[in-house]
């Protein structure tokens, strides 16, 4: 291997880095089946694969004839330049830009086996296969092209690198701000939930203790209640018995007054029967038949008819009878004597 001008050096650098740019954009757009413009900066390269390359070419310059050194300095300088890249983008940045977390056998999700392995692998074809085209057509090219096309390439990745800098030191800003804001909302959730706990629990207690209240209160009035229908049943079972003696008081009153006058008409036909034997002897067998019949009607009438009779005329307090005067006079009286 030749030595190199800084230009051309830096010439490489950018030659590789859109090779990595080419490489990563296509695999990452098939997988995802879209263009995906890969790496952090705005053009086409990506520096990672740039400083890789330069970095196993520097590390190889001595071993450029021993494939299997090629391989093991190539894997050990493009691991550990993969490593420091990726930790210290992540302390500056606070983003990873790749992850092996999910590979086998990785140290902090920067490096693997498999990655390393195929940095070893690239390191071969590197110098062996793919430096040796372009390291004809680089040292073809003027010094003074060289050093111009280094500038140029220098100050367009520079700016670009500035911008894409600036980008992420924004995105890290946001990242913090939303960060922040999450956990502000965190902590209003918290405080949120505890007041609603809070509250909750004292809801509860006060819902306990109204309960307790009410089921107090409804157990004093049905107490209440129970007294107060015991106390009315037993005064409702004393007026019932006291008109119930009431009752008995009258009706054996009224049967008394009913059966003083069956008595009275007894006597008085008992009376008209002995006159009828002192002056009507011819007449005295159809006049004993007769008493006979009026004494039968008297007996036909039951307890049960004169209730009738004395529910008839309380009902119809205002009745009278022509026909039957004397009677209905004298029934209308005893029932209200009754009263």
């Amino acid at each position: 291997m030749h030595a190199y001008h800084l230009s051309q050096w830096l010439i490489f650098f950018f030659i590789y880095s859109f090779i990595g740019w080419i490489w990563e954009s296509c695999y990452v757009s098939v997988r995802k089946r879209r263009w995906v413009n890969r790496g952090f900066l705005h053009g086409p390269m990506l520096p990672i694969y740039g400083s890789g390359a330069v970095v196993i070419l520097v590390s190889t310059i001595g071993v450029r004839e021993h494939p299997w050194l090629i391989f093991i300095f190539g894997l050990v300088a493009a691991t550990a330049l993969e490593y420091v890249t990726g930790a210290v983008m992540e302390r500056m940045f606070h983003v990873r830009y790749w992850d092996y977390s999910n590979q086998k056998l990785n140290v902090h999700g920067y490096i693997c086996v498999s990655s390393s392995l195929c940095w070893g692998v690239f390191s071969v074809l590197l110098v062996r296969f793919v430096h040796v085209p372009i390291e004809r057509v680089v040292l073809g090219i003027p010094l003074l092209a060289s050093d111009i096309a280094a500038l140029v390439l220098t100050v367009a990745a520079s700016v670009d690198l500035t911008q894409s800098f600036n980008e992420a030191m924004d995105f890290k800003r946001v990242l913090a701000q939303l960060e922040e804001s999450k956990e502000q909302i965190r902590r209003l959730q918290e405080r949120v939930l505890a007041a609603s706990e809070e509250k909750l629990e004292e809801y509860r207690q006060r819902s306990d203790e109204l309960v307790g209240e009410y089921r107090q209160r409804a157990d004093e009035l049905v107490a209440e209640y129970k007294k107060r229908s015991e106390r009315l049943a037993e005064e409702h079972r004393k007026r019932m018995e006291e008109l119930a003696q009431k009752r008995r008081s009258y009706r054996n009153a009224y049967l008394e007054r009913v059966g003083m006058q069956r008595e009275k008409r007894r006597l008085q036909l008992e009376e008209l029967a002995e006159r009828a034997g002192l002056f009507m002897k011819d007449e005295l067998p159809d006049l004993r038949q007769a008493i006979r019949d009026e004494l039968g009607k008297m007996g036909a009438r039951t307890d049960c008819s004169y209730r009738h009779a004395a529910s008839q005329l309380r009902r119809n307090p205002t009745a009278s009878s022509k026909k039957f005067a004397e009677a209905f006079k004298e029934l209308k009286d005893t029932i209200e004597n009754r009263q």
